[in-house]
């Protein structure tokens, strides 16, 4: 089942980072790293056309509670977003607790293991503070980054599928999980 949540009034640290609710002073960040080609296409959508598109994306963060921005010396440079798990699909796990995370990083950011510092933060606030049973983390095929940053971050092949993407396209993706059992805060 997936548990509630609401970041709202949530703000986690790690060495780098600043996972904390989104703002609308935030806009112009999240327009800078979500408007270069290859950041969104990676994770299911296009690149922001303009600054209204990504006020749209900004209201929607700040509305669902469930989004952190992840902010790095003042700058907004990627989202991790504690999102809905398809229970249709995966109808064993009906009796967990559990949620998917989906994360974005600026392309200038990449290859500093930034995300996996975000992803390990946040495992630990789902499995810690709200008592999660298992996390749910997906791929396309073809994006080995982030297929490397969930192995680091002790996840676990789990389901292999395909994703219908913003554009409309069809990616064949991979869904790994990570149980509390296997978790290990670092």
């Amino acid at each position: 089942m997936n548990i509630p949540v609401d970041i709202s009034g949530v703000t986690l640290r790690t060495e780098r980072l600043i996972l904390r609710p989104w703002k609308q002073s935030d806009l112009e960040d999240l327009y800078e790293y979500a408007s270069v080609d290859g950041v969104g296409q990676m994770a299911g959508w296009k690149p922001h056309a303009d600054r209204a598109e990504s006020q749209m994306i900004l209201d929607m963060f700040i509305e669902g509670k469930k989004t952190f921005a992840l902010e790095e010396n003042g700058r907004v440079i990627g989202s991790l977003g504690l999102e809905k798990y398809d229970e249709e699909r995966f109808p064993e796990l009906a009796e967990q607790r559990c949620r998917e995370i989906g994360y974005v990083i600026a392309k200038d950011r990449w290859g500093n293991g930034l995300a996996a510092e975000a992803v390990r933060c946040v495992l630990r606030y789902l499995f810690e503070d709200l008592q999660a049973d298992a996390v749910l983390c997906g791929h396309f095929l073809s994006n080995k980054q982030s297929a490397r940053v969930q192995e680091k971050c002790g996840f676990r092949h789990y389901a292999y599928g395909q994703y219908r993407t913003l554009p409309g396209t069809v990616e064949d993706d991979e869904m790994n999980i990570l149980f509390r059992s296997d978790y290990k805060a670092e």
